[in-house]
């Protein structure tokens, strides 16, 4: 009836690394061009700055990616995911309205979706878990579907 915890898929880490390197190089980029057309200072503070910037970026999605876990129990969805905040969710499965899943460009290319959880009482999706391989997704989506159908019946008189 469960799912053993997971972890993503290693695809989304790289993603999330090259998706870190691209902003890295793109605030980099401005902050040499600002640097060498306003201020008098050598190249090498913003360099140096666009390389912490990159550095930092990069250990966040590996530590991202590290720190993402879920788990379909019994009775709900657990979640635990953080690098400088770690956020555990729990969505009991009498609670899901719908669920979907999404698929961007890069994720297509990657061969991955997201799976997003809506509740009762919610504005929009109160869980994402992004990094699934595509048939996985759709697996955890009909199965989040006949769980969520059981604990209706369970709690209805």
């Amino acid at each position: 009836m469960t799912v053993p915890e997971r972890s993503l898929h290693p695809r989304i880490r790289t993603i999330w690394i090259v998706r870190a390197l691209g902003w890295s190089l793109f605030l980099g980029a401005i902050a040499v061009g600002a640097t060498w057309q306003w201020l008098e200072v050598t190249l090498l503070a913003p360099a140096g700055l666009a390389a912490v910037i990159l550095v930092l970026s990069v250990t966040h999605a590996i530590f991202r990616y590290r720190a993402w876990q879920y788990e379909f129990r019994e009775d709900a969805i657990y979640l635990e995911r953080g690098v400088l905040t770690r956020v555990r969710t729990v969505v009991p499965f009498v609670r899901i309205q719908h669920v979907d899943t999404a698929r961007g460009p890069v994720d297509r290319v990657a061969g991955l979706s997201t799976l997003v959880v809506y509740t009762a009482g919610s504005r929009g999706a109160d869980v994402t878990i992004p990094g699934i391989e595509a048939d996985r997704a759709d697996e955890h989506q009909r199965r989040l579907k006949q769980l969520a159908i059981a604990a209706e019946d369970d709690t209805a008189v």
